[in-house]
């Protein structure tokens, strides 16, 4: 099973390149941005949980989300493997993730990490905002915010994922293709 966790910070490409190796290797898209929208409103119970402390301003614990993500993984049995979007975030939902991936007989395949220059993702960023209009995209000090709070928080996982030799970092810059061949030679070298 081929589970990747796919990191970079806003703007490197991520959403490209996801809907590319989702596509190229039949992985299924594991959001947990969307899990949790999903469990509430499907009213399941990690979902009306979940519900109960957004509604209270609280942050969803990590035991919550893993069940979500396990939840999705179980209804997904057959999958050729998942990638994982916005999670983990912190060591400790890495470490979550790892243990309940092995009581299931799996575990992460590799963290790929787009590396894209900070000028360059404020650029694409600002160029994001004029066309599709949001907002949090077309202020440079905003975005700078963002970037900085994406490297400061990741850093810790580049350990985490490295220190188990599952770390590889893609040069985030150049065509969207050129990209994706960079991500796919490093996926074919690790699954040998």
């Amino acid at each position: 099973m081929l589970n990747i966790v796919l990191f970079g910070p806003p703007g490197a490409g991520k959403g490209t390149q996801s809907e590319k190796l989702i596509n190229a290797y039949q992985l299924v898209h594991l959001s947990t941005g969307d899990i949790l929208r999903g469990e509430v409103a499907a009213k399941t119970q990690l979902g009306l949980e979940a519900k109960k402390l957004m509604d209270q301003g609280l942050l969803v614990p990590d035991e919550v989300v893993v069940g979500m993500i396990e939840s999705k993984i179980d209804s997904n049995a057959g999958a050729n493997g998942f990638i994982f979007d916005g999670f983990p975030r912190t060591t400790a939902q890495a470490d979550s993730l790892d243990k309940m991936l092995e009581r299931k007989g799996t575990a992460i395949s590799m963290m790929l990490a787009l590396e894209v220059e900070d000028s360059e993702l404020i650029k694409r960023l600002l160029n994001r905002g004029l066309e599709s209009g949001r907002a949090d995209d077309q202020n440079e000090s905003i975005i700078a915010k963002r970037i900085n709070e994406y490297n400061t928080k990741t850093a810790p996982l580049k350990d985490y994922y490295s220190r188990q030799g599952k770390f590889h970092s893609i040069h985030g810059t150049g065509t969207i293709d050129d990209i994706f061949s960079s991500l796919s030679k490093v996926i074919t070298s690790s699954v040998k």
